[in-house]
């Protein structure tokens, strides 16, 4: 069945990149209402906005969306990557500025926040998008491919010159909330020269050592250092969960991701809806239905560091 939250949950903070305060409130939604955001500081005009692949504008830094009126809300990617993990189909998100709260970096405060009010079933059947066949996409050495399977898995891999992260990889079944106890604490990381050309450029104005993992070489700044020895690969994870949670359902496949980020994976979401038989949508049935991220999720399984 399809979920939406029990009450509604507030998250205060700054955006990464602009740094300005701005808050959140998910709100309970009815059965295929789906996933939306509405921009409360926006007082004329259209300020609701889909969270869909089709209305992102491919960035390299985040996931942004923007609606006909040209109104936008960035950094998406960590609360849709916490509704799709808590099995939450349908919510409102009001928020009063441009960026999502960045946090701590992670997707775990929401997971919390979300869990702590609770998940309601409605009455009405959840339609999964079902990955019939192969789909890849490719730049500058990057590649992200989805494939048929019965559940949603994720793969990805990494390679960085710097010594701290080097090169990672992982493989998750997303089924038993696992991205809950696996994934959702990882935090963004960066290259400590990334975060001075960013700051050059006016961007991640909002970003410290408390809300990401910032690397120089062989050496963690960040204090406390990394959640996990594989943190870096794990957080890519999440924000490819995040990033696939805006294809209208949550998806029966496996991506695989190679050097990918935000711009190719919804790149990637283009190719599978554009391409003749690759997807289709489903009515889940109860088996299915159990085998999708958020069944089975227990607040015990919630990692404690948000």
């Amino acid at each position: 069945m399809q979920n939406t939250l029990k009450t509604s949950v507030t998250f205060d903070g700054v955006g990464l990149h602009g740094g300005a305060p701005v808050r959140m409130v998910l709100r309970p939604a009815a059965a295929g209402h789906g996933i939306w955001f509405r921009r409360t500081d926006i007082e004329l005009g259209n300020a609701m906005i889909p969270a869909q692949w089709n209305y992102v504008e491919r960035t390299p830094l985040c996931t942004r969306l923007v609606n006909e009126a040209g109104v936008s809300v960035s950094t998406v990617e960590h609360v849709m990557a916490a509704l799709a993990g808590c099995g939450v189909h349908n919510a409102l998100i009001e928020i009063d500025g441009p960026e999502v709260p960045i946090l701590d970096g992670s997707a775990a405060p929401f997971v919390r926040g979300i869990m702590a009010r609770g998940v309601r079933r409605l009455n009405a059947p959840v339609i999964a998008v079902e990955v019939l066949k192969q789909v890849s996409v490719e730049k500058d050495g990057a590649r992200a491919t989805l494939l048929p399977s019965d559940r949603f898995e994720i793969e990805f891999e990494i390679d960085f010159e710097d010594a701290a992260i080097g090169h990672q990889r992982k493989r998750l079944d997303l089924r038993n909330g696992s991205f809950a106890r696996e994934l959702c604490d990882s935090r963004t990381f960066c290259r400590r020269a990334d975060v001075e050309a960013m700051h050059a450029h006016g961007l991640a104005l909002g970003g410290t050592l408390e809300n990401a993992v910032v690397v120089d070489g062989d050496r963690v700044l960040t204090p406390g250092g990394f959640r996990h020895d594989d943190e870096a690969v794990r957080h890519k994870m999440l924000d490819a969960v995040g990033d696939l949670a805006l294809a209208g359902g949550p998806i029966l496949g496996r991506y695989v991701g190679e050097k990918a980020g935000h711009a190719l994976t919804n790149t990637l979401l283009r190719a599978l809806f554009e391409t003749p038989g690759a997807v289709r949508m489903v009515v889940c049935d109860a088996e299915a239905a159990a085998r999708l991220p958020g069944a089975g999720l227990v607040w015990s399984e919630i990692p404690q560091v948000a």
